[in-house]
């Protein structure tokens, strides 16, 4: 349609001697109909079978996940690749739904068991409790975060709006962030992450959907624009929302009404299969001022929220699926949290053929050095950083541990030391 506007309608003699006809793109229906009459063709071609959920399959999960091509192409596509997939085997068999799911995972980036396979609905059932294994301490966030999940792949959303949009608010070092990578680790989808503070300036935040005609950088498209064309089915996570300049709002309201957002070249990309999660430490400094004085009955989720709602527009606020409130991390948070670090580092050392093993007051030391409900976990990664990683680099580079053994980690005179 672009080409005729731009070639044949702009001649008068052409228009008047031919007559427009517009052909829509067919119905899920008809394109299922359509490959039921071509299916006997690329059956010989390829020298398979195709079965009738193949068929219907393909059509149904081609509407929905691949988004810059029409029907009944991109189903015929689909049928034709996995067909391609299945002639190169020795003992070529009927393609069913899993042969099409292979293919649609890989030119889609959609996880084949969250397209096609029963597994996915054993995967959303234990998905809060395998967060919860990484992430602690959070266990209202995270519920309400997999319940969202939950509510859309079971079909109860609006089909025209992303899988959830969720704004995290709480202090800094609490599990924002992270929550982002572990749910878009275990969905088996990649995570897309902006740092807002990159984008202060109203002219920043045009490089998100494309500089305008005539402007530097119009030729390159946009940054967020051309992320979701790319991975369409992704964890968008924009990082500390509230520093971004005001006019990212208004981007985003398109995008959590409709799932639609236009780049400078008129190219539209779908976010109907992103979950897009906003995070912000707005109210974080307000949440302490909650329980001052003797009558106070203000929670500090609500002192939190409270803040918010003078931070962010109304409009903003109401097209959101829901605003999930993180809590100061307390001692028995952030023991979890320096255990789990400490494994990850234990791993480290293992791939060098090195085994660490740390003393209990070594542990506690770590803790009360690290914990603090200002800065959150990332004054444990400072703590371990500066006081327990010098020791093993020494160790390994310099010490005993070139070619691998055990370290004994203990304390000697109020410091850490190694055996």
């Amino acid at each position: 349609y672009e080409e005729y506007n731009r070639h044949f309608s702009r001649s008068k003699g052409l228009i008047r001697r031919f007559q427009q006809i517009d052909i829509p793109e067919p119905s899920v229906e008809e394109t299922k109909n359509i490959l039921r009459q071509l299916r006997p063709r690329y059956e010989e071609y390829h020298g398979v079978k195709y079965d009738d959920e193949a068929i219907d399959f393909a059509v149904e999960a081609s509407a929905k996940h691949v988004n810059d091509r029409f029907l009944p192409d991109k189903a015929i596509d689909l049928i034709d690749e996995a067909g391609a997939a299945m002639e190169i085997e020795e003992h070529p068999v009927k393609v069913g739904k899993k042969e099409i799911a292979d293919v649609l995972a890989k030119t889609c980036k959609v996880d084949a068991l969250s397209v096609a396979s029963d597994d996915d609905y054993q995967r959303l059932e234990t998905l809060s409790s395998r967060m919860l294994a990484q992430i602690y301490g959070q266990d209202e966030a995270i519920r309400q975060v997999v319940e969202a999940v939950q509510m859309s792949r079971a079909g109860l959303l609006d089909d025209n709006k992303p899988l959830a949009s969720l704004l995290f608010v709480g202090p800094t070092g609490v599990g924002k962030t992270e929550v982002a990578r572990v749910l878009a680790h275990e969905l088996g989808i990649s995570l897309i992450r902006f740092d807002m503070s990159e984008y202060t300036e109203k002219h920043t935040v045009a490089k998100l959907i494309g500089s305008p005609a005539g402007y530097v950088g119009y030729e390159d498209g946009g940054l967020l624009t051309d992320a979701i064309r790319k991975s369409p089915n992704s964890v968008l996570l924009l990082d500390e929302i509230e520093k971004a300049h005001q006019d990212i709002y208004n981007i985003l309201l398109q995008v959590m009404d409709y799932a639609r957002l236009t780049d400078n070249k008129g190219r539209h990309a779908d976010f109907r299969n992103v979950i897009l999660i906003m995070t912000s430490n707005a109210g974080a400094q307000f949440a302490s001022q909650s329980a001052v004085g003797f009558n106070s009955t203000v929670s500090r989720g609500e002192a939190m929220m409270r803040q918010v709602k003078k931070t962010f527009k109304p409009e903003f606020l109401n097209r959101l699926s829901a605003s999930v409130v993180f809590h100061d991390m307390d001692r028995t948070m952030a023991s979890l949290i320096l255990q789990k670090k400490l494994r990850e580092l234990e791993a480290k050392l293992e791939a060098k053929n090195v085994k660490m093993t740390l003393s209990p007051d070594v542990t506690e030391y770590l803790l009360k050095e690290g914990f603090t409900a200002e800065y959150g976990a990332r004054e444990l990664d400072r703590v371990i950083a500066r006081q327990l990683k010098p020791l093993l680099m020494r160790e390994i580079l310099f010490g005993s541990m070139k070619n691998g053994g055990h370290l004994s980690i203990v304390m000697r005179d109020g410091s850490i030391s190694v055996e």
